[in-house]
């Protein structure tokens, strides 16, 4: 039997550290230029495909469309001066959607649309199915310990997204339910409304600006860090003069960082092990470890910061 004064004299465990602490100094607040971070939710048929294709069209003269929807974003393509390039996926890993970002980050598109964003999280090999396949494979089925390994994609998923280095628009399919409502004619009929998107609850937190559409094309903007949007609401919106309103906000600012400047230092060939390690400091200062890139030797997706450390771990023991 083992004595009190045994437990007494342990050790605890030490918490975990970070990798590398960062620096927690305090500076002054400046507003710098920004790319919008827009997210558009609604039920089938409220025409968030079209405003989002609208609004990517007005925030930049090229842009991309990550298409979950079978095609449907194509079905409008030279509609009113709306041209883009398409990229349509079949099966929707998180990783699938970090690929798909580098690559339009490397292909230098301003602005990407991802339509829709609920298939990354419902759809086939989607973030829920690899929780259920953790579960099943690793932990007796027991779903919530399968989010040890869902929640860690999910994040990168996101992140990657927050940080592409030009416009985001993503449009998100909402959980539908019927009300009954009075008509114009007094009557009672039924109308499906839109309650919350088919993604992680909570993900319209990371958007700064976040519309509703119903059934009747009505656009109401139920979050926004842009005040000239606040609240608006608006019958069958003009996506182009949203955007107009939107890159006013976004542009008013002193010139912010390009993330490109970083990847163009990382990518580097005669880049020093010292000289990734002040770069990797850098971009950890600003956020931007999740920028999505593709890797010059082999063409593979990965994220900034990943692309970094692995250069200096390949440098530190080249020496």
């Amino acid at each position: 039997m083992s004595r009190i004064s045994d437990h007494v004299n342990q050790r605890p465990a030490r918490a975990s550290q970070p990798e590398q602490a960062p620096d927690f100094s305090f500076t002054p607040a400046t507003r710098e230029k920004a790319k919008a971070r827009l997210a558009l939710m609604g039920v089938s048929g409220s025409g968030k495909t079209w405003t989002g294709l609208r609004l990517a069209h007005g925030l930049a003269g090229r842009f991309a469309v990550i298409d979950t929807e079978r095609g449907a974003a194509s079905k409008y393509a030279g509609i009113n001066g709306v041209t883009f390039d398409t990229l349509q996926l079949h099966t929707y890993h998180p990783q699938n959607l970090i690929g798909a970002l580098a690559a339009a980050a490397n292909a230098g598109y301003e602005a990407v649309l991802v339509d829709s964003l609920s298939h990354f999280w419902s759809g086939t090999e989607g973030t829920l199915e690899q929780v259920d396949r953790a579960a099943k494979k690793g932990f007796g089925g027991n779903t919530f310990a399968g989010w040890k390994e869902g929640t860690p994609l999910q994040n990168a998923m996101v992140d990657a997204l927050l940080s592409y280095p030009g416009h985001v628009v993503a449009t998100m399919r909402a959980h539908t339910e019927w009300s009954l409502e009075r008509n114009d004619r007094g009557q009672l009929e039924p109308k499906r409304l839109g309650t919350r998107p088919e993604q992680r609850r909570g993900v319209e937190y990371e958007f700064d600006v976040v519309g509703q559409m119903d059934t009747d094309n009505r656009l109401t903007i139920i979050k926004s860090r842009c005040p000239a949007l606040h609240a608006l609401a608006v019958e069958r919106p003009d996506g182009a003069a949203l955007a107009k309103t939107l890159l006013d906000w976004l542009n008013d600012g002193a010139a912010g960082v390009d993330p490109a400047t970083y990847v163009d230092r990382a990518t580097d060939p005669e880049i020093t092990f010292e000289e990734l390690g002040e770069l990797r400091a850098e971009v950890d200062s600003r956020g931007l470890q999740a920028t999505p890139l593709l890797d010059p030797a082999d063409g593979s997706a990965t994220t900034l910061g990943d692309y970094i450390r692995a250069r200096g771990l390949a440098l530190k023991a080249s020496q």
